[in-house]
């Protein structure tokens, strides 16, 4: 499988926006950044996202995350490696991801309540909705994953 074309060269003025997004997500003092990479990680094994995988399992291994928790991240549900603040946000953001009868369910909405501000789970919603496009957009022009290294983009400005 080959890329297509570099569609950020070919489309920067709207991809600039969308980076403007993951820019404040990486500055944000509002969610901590191993769990907005964590969440990037979990929404791109639902989205199947060789390059998002890529990235984030690396950065996350960069600052400090164990093999173990990214290994099992997939059944975050049957281990007690994560969380009751993971835990929400897993569930918040595939949720979103998945959207099942076009709605979030009120047990997922309440748990993320009880963990979460609203200011929280505000930046958490953009954050699941921005993975979700950078998913869309590396699968669609099939930017492959395996050669990324961490910093290799500026992810100040890439999520």
């Amino acid at each position: 499988m080959s890329e297509r074309f570099n569609p950020i060269e070919k489309g920067f003025p709207v991809t600039k926006a969308l980076f403007s997004l993951g820019a404040y997500l990486h500055r944000s003092p509002v969610l901590e950044q191993p769990l907005l990479h964590l969440i990037y990680m979990r929404v791109s094994q639902i989205n199947g996202c060789a390059f998002c995988l890529d990235m984030h399992s690396k950065d996350l291994l960069a600052m400090g995350e164990t093999t173990q928790r990214l290994l099992l991240l997939d059944g975050w549900r049957e281990t007690e490696l994560y969380t009751d603040r993971e835990r929400a946000a897993f569930a918040w953001a595939e949720a979103i991801t998945r959207l099942n009868n076009r709605e979030v369910p009120d047990d997922v909405y309440e748990e993320a309540r009880e963990i979460f501000s609203e200011e929280e789970l505000t930046e958490l919603t953009f954050a699941t909705m921005v993975i979700n496009s950078y998913n869309r957009f590396n699968i669609a022009f099939r930017i492959t994953g395996g050669n990324y290294v961490p910093g290799m983009l500026n992810t100040k400005a890439a999520v």
